[in-house]
């Protein structure tokens, strides 16, 4: 078994991979996002992602994209930290971290062919879901833990440090 920093790849290393294992019959899934606090529904949803096929690319956005998507004070966690936790889990077989705002580029590349995204995210906003069905592939929506997020994580966090700092003065 790999150690986790063994997993995080440069997208290069990644793409001879893929190559490699599609040439074996295998099929590769791809997932990306922020994970900034890796929660359940985290690893839940990486879980199903996994299960779709025989290899769990998952590509994490870069602190500046993060910032550039989410806004300033985001994101909590660095991205290399973020990419190790990632890799960490079992049912993540690869981890890359791309600087792009969107990981189109990234799918382009590596051509996976199962591209999953969480249900909030309408099939026709999926960056890269044309290109991977006009290849071929598959695009799947995998439903969201309910009341489980990293922003309702954040506004917990927020208000439990709200009505303690009322309760210090």
């Amino acid at each position: 078994m790999l150690d986790a920093a063994e997993k995080i790849l440069d997208r290069n290393t990644i793409k001879a991979k893929v190559d490699s294992l599609r040439q074996s019959g295998k099929v590769v899934v791809f997932t990306n996002g922020c994970f900034d606090l890796l929660h359940v529904g985290h690893v839940r949803y990486l879980q199903k992602a996994r299960k779709q096929g025989d290899c769990l690319v998952v590509a994490v956005n870069s602190d500046r994209s993060v910032e550039q998507i989410k806004g300033p004070g985001r994101p909590i966690i660095p991205d290399n930290h973020r990419a190790e936790v990632l890799a960490a889990l079992g049912c993540v077989d690869w981890v890359t971290i791309f600087d792009e705002p969107d990981p189109l580029v990234l799918i382009k590349l590596l051509k996976p062919d199962v591209l999953v995204k969480g249900s909030d995210w309408p099939e026709e906003k999926i960056i890269g879901a044309p290109e991977i069905r006009r290849a071929g592939g598959k695009v799947s929506r995998i439903p969201l833990e309910e009341e489980i997020s990293t922003s309702d994580i954040f506004e917990r966090i927020r208000t439990a440090s709200d009505k303690k700092a009322k309760q210090d003065a």
